[in-house]
């Protein structure tokens, strides 16, 4: 996350192309892989991800319970992200040694989930949480709070959420949609680590 706090949201990823798509995206200096749990046949994929790319950190995304983040950690997933705030899948994924970003919009949220021991925030859905909010939101927060800004991240409007104060981004299907190529993924991969760089 200090190097490039850009989460790479799989949904939809096939099992056999996990791999593939994986090394492809840590060959553009991304390590940060969610593999959405409504995704074919994930915990497969995240398996073969997390044995095949150390160098990766590999979790899973809609985790709605607490059987879900055990499923995910018997996986080797290192990480579980949230559409929501859920105390006990919190609790759950602190005790197993994971990160933990569950989705929250309010303050009332964010605040909550801090006091159960998230890692950070998933701020979701983005389009409805705009810069200044974030800004005036960061304000409140106690210091260093990570801030993932989550849905309708584009490489045209990282740079106003980055001069808010946000860590990073989770990127779903400007970076991957099912049925993209290696190529594709690559080039927007690229894309994405030149606008986080810009800060524009």
């Amino acid at each position: 996350m200090e190097t490039l706090p850009l989460i790479a949201i799989l949904r939809g990823l096939q099992n056999h192309e996990a791999i593939p798509i994986g090394k492809a995206l840590v060959r553009n200096q991304w390590h940060l892989f969610e593999v959405p749990l409504n995704s074919p046949s994930p915990l497969k994929s995240i398996e073969a991800m997390a044995a095949s790319l150390p160098q990766a950190l590999v979790g899973a995304g809609t985790v709605l319970t607490t059987n879900d983040v055990r499923n995910v950690h018997a996986a080797g997933g290192e990480f579980i992200v949230s559409p929501n705030f859920n105390v006990d899948v919190v609790y759950e994924a602190a005790r197993l040694g994971m990160v933990c970003l569950p989705g929250v919009m309010t303050p009332t949220e964010a605040f909550a989930a801090i006091q159960a021991g998230a890692t950070g925030l998933k701020l979701f859905p983005a389009e409805m949480i705009t810069p200044p909010v974030v800004k005036a939101l960061l304000a409140v927060l106690p210091a260093k709070t990570r801030l993932f800004p989550v849905g309708g991240i584009t490489f045209n409007n990282m740079g106003p959420y980055l001069a808010a104060g946000v860590s990073g981004f989770g990127i779903g299907s400007s970076l991957f949609k099912p049925g993209m190529t290696v190529s594709e993924i690559e080039t927007n991969a690229s894309k994405f680590i030149a606008a986080y760089a810009r800060r524009i």
